[in-house]
């Protein structure tokens, strides 16, 4: 790393002692940027990377509510407003036992670039809570989503700061999270949330736009090699939203997902993941994985392990960071590995990029592959800004032309900086100019 990052790195480490996943994020981006700084000595003059590392904003609430029982439970909220060059804050609310700041402010900066890369106007933050809405009923849930936004509604608005669903909120969340806004503030303010329900200011293909954004951008970096999707065999892990969706649009491309995991273990389905019957299992019941093979036959359930155990040409990492790591990535070269799409944030481990890239594995990072879900939040806030609703066909055909030059934005940049095809570059220097060039705009704020 350049000398000078090196100083301004060991000083935001030291600053925020503790938070892992922020130092894994920040030092992640600091090994790409040193090029930048030779050309552009204007961004050290100015400060810039350090006011990056530093959120403009961070807030820490409590949030209480009671049980169904009638017990009073306390959890600790967060909303980290990081950058606001681009526009308002935008980024995902995650509801999840291992929510702390250090993860918050993780997300929080990754969503920076993530959200430059879009070419959308749209500024980074994250925020969350450490409650585990698993097992928890609707009412339980309904009424510590009303707690959290008595407190959040006071620093969101559609010109300030738009949250959207992460790992634990999805639509059921964000419709409480919408209604106590909307009570609270007497207004319909559509763009305050996104992720919301079609019928009340939602948009068509939000709900598939990660995953589907994933394996578009996936599929971009195939093509550079001259292939394709088609005939692919795939893992996933993970058997969320984005996982479901990254699943169905791989294999609507002609590849056949072979296992996709959830925090129990995983299956593998040699005639290809089911969907529609996962779909079921997990979004409507609510169930484990194992309910899936035990209604499908020939599927193989495997009780804990690792998904990343069964061999693939394409793995598309869906659940939560630094699930992959070096071993891992050893184990998935070793069985013909070409290509991976994070489509969660962070799901590699950086010994686990390095494998992949030593082995010549094309690679795409998340804060590129998986930014199709906050672009298409992006286009649910312009409808909503229009009073318009735009059809599924028109809303995917803009995806699409979104991940499309998210890919040729990273990799023209890192051409542009003499390491053809290293995506994690492109992306890192790629957003990070983008933002930079509006903070020396904007003046010292």
């Amino acid at each position: 790393m350049d000398a000078r990052l090196e100083a301004i790195r060991d000083t935001v480490l030291a600053r925020n002692p503790g938070e892992a996943e922020f130092h894994q994020a920040v030092v992640e981006v600091f090994e790409s940027l040193g090029p930048v700084h030779d050309r552009h000595p204007e961004f050290l003059e100015a400060a810039i990377l350090e006011r990056l590392c530093e959120p403009e904003r961070q807030i820490i609430f409590r949030v209480p509510w009671t049980d169904d029982s009638g017990r009073v439970r306390i959890n600790r909220g967060f909303r980290v407003e990081f950058n606001f060059a681009l526009g308002p804050y935008k980024g995902g609310l995650r509801f999840h036992p291992s929510v702390y700041l250090g993860i918050v402010k993780f997300l929080g900066f990754e969503q920076i670039f993530k959200n430059a890369l879009t070419g959308m106007p749209i500024g980074g933050g994250k925020g969350g809570a450490d409650f585990d809405p698993r097992g928890r009923s609707d009412a339980e849930v309904m009424r510590f989503c009303q707690s959290f936004m008595t407190e959040l509604y006071r620093h969101i608005g559609e010109y300030t700061d738009v949250p959207a669903g992460d790992i634990g909120v999805g639509g059921r969340e964000i419709g409480y999270l919408f209604g106590q806004y909307k009570r609270i503030t007497n207004r319909y303010e559509s763009g305050v949330l996104t992720g919301k329900g079609i019928s009340w200011g939602g948009s068509l293909v939000r709900p598939e736009a990660t995953g589907f954004g994933t394996v578009i951008f996936t599929e971009q970096m195939l093509r550079t090699r001259g292939t394709s999707f088609d005939g692919r065999r795939v893992v996933v892990s993970g058997s969320g939203n984005v996982a479901i969706n990254a699943i169905a649009k791989a294999q609507a491309l002609g590849a056949t997902v072979v296992a996709c995991s959830d925090s129990s273990g995983y299956v593998v389905d040699e005639a290809g993941i089911d969907v529609a019957l996962l779909r079921e299992v997990k979004e409507v019941q609510r169930a484990r994985l194992k309910d899936y093979a035990e209604r499908r036959a020939g599927v193989a359930y495997v009780d804990g392990g690792s998904v990343w155990d069964v061999d693939a040409s394409v793995a598309l990492p869906c659940a939560t960071q630094n699930e992959l790591d070096s071993g891992a990535a050893a184990r998935l070269v070793r069985g013909g590995l070409v290509a991976v799409g994070e489509g969660a944030n962070m799901p590699c481990t950086r010994a686990a990029v390095s494998v992949f890239q030593d082995a010549g594995v094309l690679f795409g990072p998340g804060k590129a592959a998986n930014a199709g879900g906050v672009a298409t939040s992006a286009l649910e806030m312009q409808q909503n800004a229009s009073r318009d609703s735009w059809t599924f066909e028109h809303t995917e055909a803009r995806l699409t032309d979104i991940m499309v030059g998210i890919h040729h934005r990273c990799a023209a940049t890192a051409e542009e900086y003499g390491e053809p095809g290293n995506y994690v570059l492109g992306a890192n220097i790629g957003g990070f100019v983008k933002v930079a060039d509006a903070m020396l705009a904007q003046g010292l704020i």
